[in-house]
């Protein structure tokens, strides 16, 4: 039987494993994707450490894939092997809960998650459902999708589902793998872009300049609501860094109904008083992602526009060393492990 390599967590808390496997078969309603590259997301963190509840192992990480369909399990029609595919955070959905039936399909009640549910995709081949599968444009690698099957789709899904109007001021709280894709977004979605991050000089606000900001904020220098105030207040705030504190500071810069989007994701709590919320009408908001045709949309929109993320390639074999550079903030942004592409 035809086998491939893996990268497998054997136990929470344990180390990256290469081992090998038997090539896994589509059942029905599934496919088979040669994985040609996946990202190391922060979100890995919760297979590796054993952060979810129920988590089954040896488990595979990974979910952020871009590769091309292998094999097609049987009733599969919409899908052809030799399609460029890639498959996100949402692995599937049972199609029948009152939020599927409204199409809300990342809001599931028994969504599947990609890496969490069923093995992703450090790995040469996994294995997806059929509606957990977007389509690739050609003029787009591999490595270049696969961060946008996460991150993008995170920062993309939100600010245009924010009701941020064109012209209107949108801010953007980090500059890291989430938020340097957010500062192109915004540009390229025709609002006026307000970089935050923390730091001076030609580091941190060249690159948000040179990202698309059309203004920069530093927060450690000045107080950031009192700066979002004098350039009139945000009419959103997208927070992608995981730092409540810092979204916290934030609020008091929204304009009268503004919003603050929160992707970042953290467990500590935002604190922010009603009177903050009621006098000028703001708002607070979270963003799951999206599902495979938001994938699409993220795609398509980031070829027409040139938005692409910042990314450092390891091969599958140093996916230690790809993964410390994750964990520990090094990377400049996104870290993407390549299989041969």
């Amino acid at each position: 039987m035809p086998r491939m390599k893996v990268v497998q967590v054997a136990k929470p808390g344990g180390d990256f494993e290469i081992v090998e496997r038997n090539i896994p078969e589509p059942a029905r309603g599934q496919v088979r994707v040669k994985v040609e590259a996946c990202g190391i997301c922060h979100s890995d963190v919760l297979v590796k450490e054993g952060l979810w509840p129920g988590l089954q192992y040896p488990r595979v990480p990974g979910h952020e894939i871009a590769g091309k369909i292998d094999a097609v399990g049987e009733g599969v029609t919409q899908w052809k092997p030799g399609q460029r595919v890639g498959v996100g955070w949402h692995g599937g959905h049972d199609f029948t809960c009152d939020a599927c039936r409204r199409g809300n399909f990342t809001l599931c009640d028994n969504e599947k998650i990609t890496a969490i549910h069923r093995d992703g995709g450090y790995a040469e081949y996994m294995i997806s459902p059929a509606e957990a599968v977007a389509a690739l444009p050609d003029e787009i690698s591999a490595a270049e999708a696969a961060p946008l099957l996460c991150a993008g789709i995170t920062v993309f899904n939100a600010l245009r589902n924010s009701g941020a109007g064109v012209g209107e001021r949108v801010a953007i709280q980090g500059i890291g793998g989430l938020g340097h894709l957010g500062v192109q977004y915004a540009r390229q979605m025709g609002f006026h872009t307000i970089a935050v991050g923390r730091g001076t000089g030609a580091d941190k606000e060249g690159l948000a300049k040179k990202l698309g900001a059309h203004d920069y904020i530093d927060s450690a220098a000045v107080n950031p609501a009192d700066a979002l105030q004098k350039l009139g207040g945000a009419n959103v705030i997208l927070a992608t860094a995981p730092d409540s504190k810092s979204m916290s500071a934030l609020v008091d810069g929204l304009a009268p109904d503004g919003k603050l989007m929160v992707v970042g994701a953290t467990a500590d709590p935002i604190s922010v008083t009603p009177l903050q919320l009621i006098m000028k009408r703001r708002g607070i908001q979270g963003w799951p992602s999206g599902s495979a045709i938001d994938w699409e949309d993220t795609l398509k929109f980031s070829v027409l526009t040139g938005v692409r993320p910042m990314i450092e390639r390891y091969p599958l074999e140093k996916v230690n060393e790809a993964y410390q550079q994750m964990i520990t903030g090094r990377a400049r942004f996104r870290v993407v492990l390549t299989m041969g592409a």
